[in-house]
């Protein structure tokens, strides 16, 4: 879909809602929104970095009637991600948000066979669930409300079109994210717009604490990545949504991978994912090549990391 006849949205006296919102990519957008006349309520767990989030979200005002929110609320269960929706709504007469950006979630990178049970299952609900019971949520009140051009924003990763080594509990949670592309054709039938974006290596608090459990062949592997501000990824994001993009990506290296694994999802320039495309059939499979010599040197290094922490004991 190129776009040409479709209008660009404008969340100008609109109630966004985000989830994540008290830092990093969450955090930016709620600024650019707020500069574009939009009401905002944001939504973490940590009330501190809520009140600090929103004193910074007012130096982005451009209207005495904007009102801005900040909630603090779990959102690891259906019944959870419902009542912190209902009780950010409550401010605007009980009503659906316009736009709903779920942005909270974590990683935590490290070698598959040193995980224990719950690095698993919490990969799961900090990479997949949270987002997931948000959008049920919202897209169950949206289309009760008839909400007709509302949206739904859900955040993979570069990760969610590929993967290597040290995202065991990551990357399966950011290609569940694809879930999008089902609401997408499903939420059609209420009027209700889906998107979903991609952003690679972000430098945000998550990055800092990823940080600390993350092998170093994986930190080698990603010095190829030159990364993004939260500024920087939350106005491709932005873009993305305005421009009507299904997948949203903000990196040439993104880009890419997207336009090879797009599957069925449509397009959003057909000569430039035409060209993508093109790129990736000859690039991806040098890029893949480059990673596995790169895991194959580290083999001897790791067994002995391994050894050292008893794992073979």
């Amino acid at each position: 879909m190129l776009g040409f006849f479709t209008k660009k949205w404008n969340p100008k006296g609109k109630h966004v809602y985000i989830t994540g919102g008290s830092s990093g990519l969450g955090l930016s957008l709620a600024h650019i929104l707020a500069l574009k006349g939009a009401h905002i309520s944001i939504v973490a767990r940590n009330q501190k970095k809520l009140e600090e989030a929103l004193k910074s979200i007012e130096k982005f005002r451009v209207s005495s009637s904007q009102t801005f929110h900040a909630f603090s609320h779990d959102l690891d269960s259906g019944t959870a991600a419902s009542e912190a929706l209902e009780v950010a709504c409550k401010a605007h007469g009980g009503e659906a948000p316009d736009a709903v950006f779920a942005c909270a979630g974590s990683a935590k990178p490290m070698f598959f066979v040193e995980m224990q049970e719950s690095d698993l299952s919490d990969g799961m609900v900090n990479g997949y669930w949270i987002q997931a019971w948000t959008a049920w949520a919202a897209a169950r009140k949206m289309a009760r409300e008839h909400k007709q051009g509302a949206k739904i924003v859900l955040m993979s990763s570069t990760l969610g079109y590929m993967s290597f080594l040290g995202w065991g509990s990551y990357s399966p949670a950011k290609h569940a994210l694809r879930l999008a592309d089902t609401l997408h054709s499903e939420l059609m039938l209420y009027g209700i717009d889906v998107h979903i974006y991609f952003p690679a290596t972000m430098y945000t608090p998550g990055f800092d604490q990823e940080n600390q459990t993350k092998p170093e062949i994986v930190r080698r592997i990603e010095s190829t990545d030159e990364g993004q501000t939260p500024d920087q990824a939350a106005q491709a994001l932005y873009n993305g949504v305005v421009d009507g993009h299904a997948h949203i990506t903000g990196d040439l290296l993104t880009a890419l991978f997207s336009a090879s694994t797009r599957g069925a999802v449509r397009r959003n320039n057909l000569f430039l994912d035409g060209l993508y495309d093109f790129i990736a059939y000859i690039g991806t499979p040098i890029w893949r090549s480059s990673v596995d010599r790169q895991v194959v040197a580290h083999r001897q290094e790791h067994h002995q990391y391994l050894s050292d922490k008893g794992f073979f004991s």
